[in-house]
């Protein structure tokens, strides 16, 4: 098959995976429900999303490119998905085959313009990693290189041939996947798939970017150039391209192996320690983080000095910076008040400060919310990773549930620059309670948020202010108001709408053709089931056709938002 051929085969087989279980979704969750069908839909509801997510889980690896991508993007959208899909996903990897070397030997020599042997001294054949959008080689430079680069080893990573094209087809698949869901309403009024769909896009396209990669990865250093507990890898500029980044090997320990850590003399939970408050550097300092910081990104490297009592000196040195988020100043201000909410474990603060960060509609009624938050902390808060271990697993799953379904109610969806710092907090907290067990994140978090506090108090008599200047307006001009409004009912200008009665009144006169819809599409489809044992192909087109009654019976009358 060609790769024209190849392209259209993958494209028809993510929208067509997409729309089984868009129709799937459609029977249990909409159409049987309208038919007084709620608890049968409601039955086996965990496992049926559980076989989706693995279903999805088998696609993402024998497809690759972005799919893996989408998949741990899935993962971490507790904002809209439920619990059973995204805890299937969470643990989805880079699980594909590394390309034959002559491949990418041919690829890296078309980007440098040289023969691979001219351009490094050598290269290892066998990958040092191997991903969906690329792969890792060690190499040598070239004597001269070295002299101007100061360093012999470095690392090669090479884009997987034809990845640019797989990630067009894919995003293309996914738009159009993304333009049927988004024409269903209680789709539409929770989240706005299509610019969901173009925030994935933007940082995908980035993340095959080198160029743009070691443009992040200059940035992050500037941004530490004066923490010496922190190293970021010298770019090799003349050996890279688009599509091919050459790096120095900065290999070293794992951040996360601890018995290595231990061999050395170097205490994990120091590390940790350090670990998070770099982490909060980055977000609430320079506003610039690395969103991806898994143990495969970090190394703890010994500097072989010591310090003043004693211990190995040692530093972090972060990879991979084609995964990056950006806190400009409106989130950042927004971030201040969340985070002074959750060290005062203030659940009413906490909501509110959410509201202003722009997660939540300003429609939205966060009473449940705002109750659910203040159990949490009342429970909860302030507990660290040890202590939480002891609580008993059925009161954390009573609460998930319970917490869950308020969050799924609501009408809003984490921005994209929200999503990554709670992706880049998550990873921090889970890997430090990897390295010291009795490691508590609240005590990472109260020192930047008294400093935050106290920034903000600095800014009081400004802004109380600002609020009675505001208010003194609004007094102002309420006479005149009132005035405008009496001549206005005087002149019969103003009407009454009972928007909900006509509402009520349209829905009835629908009814009765939506029922017809929906019993004609009950007997297709079960017709197609039927008959597909004994005839595949009739079966089918029974089961086909059975989507147009279905269609009218659950989107008549929906109206795009």
């Amino acid at each position: 098959m060609s790769d024209a051929g190849d392209m259209r085969a993958r494209y028809r087989r993510i929208t067509r995976f997409a729309m089984r279980y868009m129709v799937q979704a459609w029977w249990f969750e909409l159409f049987l429900p309208r038919l007084g069908l709620a608890r049968v839909s409601a039955r086996n509801r965990g496992k049926r999303l559980q076989r989706i997510a693995q279903h999805f889980h088998v696609l993402a690896v024998d497809l690759g490119g972005l799919m893996i991508k989408v998949g741990q993007f899935m993962s971490s959208r507790l904002d809209i998905l439920p619990p059973e899909i995204t805890k299937e996903l969470e643990g989805l990897q880079d699980e594909v085959p590394a390309v034959p070397f002559p491949a990418i030997r041919s690829l890296a020599e078309a980007e440098l313009g040289v023969p691979l042997a001219r351009a490094f001294a050598s290269v290892e054949e066998v990958p040092l990693a191997a991903a969906s959008l690329g792969q890792v080689h060690r190499a040598r430079l070239v004597p001269d290189d070295v002299v101007e680069f100061g360093a012999e080893d470095v690392v090669i990573k090479v884009q997987r041939p034809g990845i640019a094209q797989i990630v067009d087809v894919d995003l293309a698949a996914l738009r159009k996947v993304s333009g049927w869901l988004d024409r269903v309403r209680i789709v539409s009024d929770h989240v706005d798939l299509p610019q969901l769909i173009e925030e994935f896009a933007l940082t995908s396209l980035e993340e095959i970017d080198y160029l743009h990669e070691a443009a992040n990865s200059e940035r992050f250093a500037t941004n530490f150039a004066d923490d010496v507990s922190v190293a970021v890898p010298d770019v090799v500029w003349e050996r890279t391209t688009r599509r091919v980044l050459t790096l120095g090997d900065v290999t070293a320990i794992k951040i996360n192996d601890v018995d290595a850590l231990r061999a050395v003399g170097i205490d994990p939970s120091q590390v940790a320690a350090k670990f998070a408050s770099v982490m909060f550097d980055q977000v609430f300092v320079h506003g610039f983080f690395h969103a991806d910081p898994h143990p495969g990104n970090i190394f703890v490297t010994p500097t072989g000095a010591t310090t003043d009592a004693g211990t190995p000196a040692w530093k972090f040195t972060f990879i991979d910076f084609g995964m990056m988020g950006e806190v400009p100043s409106s989130l950042r201000r927004g971030l201040r008040r969340l985070i002074i909410a959750v060290a005062s474990r203030d659940g009413r603060g906490l909501v509110d400060s959410i509201r202003d960060v722009g997660v939540l509609l300003p429609s939205a009624d966060t009473a449940e919310l705002e109750r659910a938050m203040t159990q949490l902390f009342a429970r909860f808060g302030g507990m660290g990773f040890a202590e939480l271990q002891e609580v008993d697993p059925r009161e954390f799953r009573a609460f998930a549930i319970e917490f869950g379904d308020v969050v799924r109610a609501l009408p809003f969806q984490l921005p994209e620059n929200f999503l990554l710092i709670i992706r880049a907090m998550s990873l921090t907290s889970g890997m430090c309670s990897s390295l010291d067990p009795a490691f508590n994140i609240w005590d990472a978090v109260e020192p930047y948020a008294a400093q935050l506090l106290r920034d903000e108090r600095g800014n009081v008599v400004q802004a109380f202010a600002s609020e009675v200047a505001s208010q003194a307006g609004i007094i102002a001009r309420m006479p005149r108001r009132l005035d405008t409004l009496a001549s206005r009912i005087e002149n019969g200008e103003v009407a009454v709408e009972t928007p909900k009665l006509d509402k009520r009144i349209a829905r009835l006169e629908r009814t009765g053709r939506r029922i017809v819809s929906a019993i004609l599409f009950a007997g297709l489809l079960i017709a197609g089931v039927l008959l597909r044992a004994d005839d595949a192909v009739w079966g089918w087109i029974l089961i086909g056709a059975s989507a147009l009654p279905l269609l009218h019976a659950l989107l008549a009358g929906v109206t795009r938002r």
